[in-house]
């Protein structure tokens, strides 16, 4: 079985798209894509003159729209998988490839989840490379970095770490001996952490004005690890994508579930590929 696997923050590059934005689908789509987002969308992605992609607001909707067009090239040349799953943002895109919401219902929601994390400040973040996500819980528990948060399980050997930015300076000083490597990331908050309460409960308002239809596809959510409930599923899906922004990304988890059920083919769906070496390092 095959799984489709859709990236999120870190994928993105100028010139992402490229000759996707040449592709009938991009050009029915162009015009309302940039009437919703109030700029051009081609021009994001391959120009990037003022460097906005590597803000929040800007990237989520820019990979949303990447990811999507892959996803249509990737539908009419292998057909539809048994299983998509996407790492945060790119989780929206799973969802839509599962018929939850269309393509337009997606990109305003991505354009509010990125405008509200992006209103978050004074955060930062950083990989942590050598222990296990259990490890380094232990390690943060013993240097008494009680303000840090796990936000992401990305592989056994790499885990995602948020905070205050001062504290995650802080933990630098205090891990670097314990580990391999600890590499701050360029980012402006500390996603997926307590940190984000105020854009995931502004998230959650904005959720409720919508209705989703059941997923069409099994599609296993960044909070659990496991397949999105059938039952109630409009309520589940609007509980979990809130939660999802203060929750960790349980990608490896996310990995081994799916290898569970039988899937032995993932699929990268999007610009790059960071989740294709992450499954490799996932047993």
């Amino acid at each position: 079985m095959e799984a489709f696997i859709f990236p999120g923050q870190g994928s993105q590059h100028r010139g992402m798209g490229g000759a996707w934005f040449e592709q009938e689908e991009f050009r029915r789509l162009e015009s309302e894509i940039d009437q919703i987002l109030g700029y051009s969308i081609r021009a994001l992605c391959l120009e990037d003159q003022d460097g906005r992609l590597r803000q929040t607001q800007f990237t989520q909707p820019a990979l949303y729209v990447v990811n999507a067009l892959h996803h249509f090239g990737a539908v009419r040349e292998n057909g539809l998988p048994s299983y998509v799953a996407g790492h945060s943002l790119g989780e929206f895109n799973a969802l839509f490839a599962s018929g939850v919401f269309d393509f337009h219902t997606g990109l305003r929601l991505v354009k509010k989840r990125g405008e509200l994390m992006g209103q978050a400040r004074g955060g930062a973040m950083a990989a942590v490379i050598g222990p296990d996500a259990e490890t380094l819980a232990g390690l943060i528990e013993d240097h008494a970095l009680c303000t840090i948060d796990i936000a992401n399980h990305n592989s056994p050997s790499q885990t995602i770490i948020s905070g205050p930015e001062r504290d995650i300076d802080a933990a630098e000083t205090a891990l670097k001996p314990h580990v391999d490597m600890f590499i701050p990331l360029p980012v402006s908050a500390a996603f997926h952490s307590r940190y984000m309460k105020d854009a995931a409960d502004a998230f959650r308002l904005a959720l409720a004005d919508y209705s989703f239809n059941a997923p069409r596809l099994g599609v296993i959510s960044n909070v659990t690890a496991k397949p999105y409930p059938a039952e109630n599923s409009s309520a589940a899906i609007k509980d979990l994508l809130a939660r999802q922004i203060t929750s960790p990304v349980r990608w490896q988890d996310t990995v081994r579930h799916l290898r569970n059920l039988g899937v032995t083919k993932f699929t990268e769906v999007g610009p790059g590929n960071v989740l294709t070496k992450l499954v490799a390092q996932v047993h």
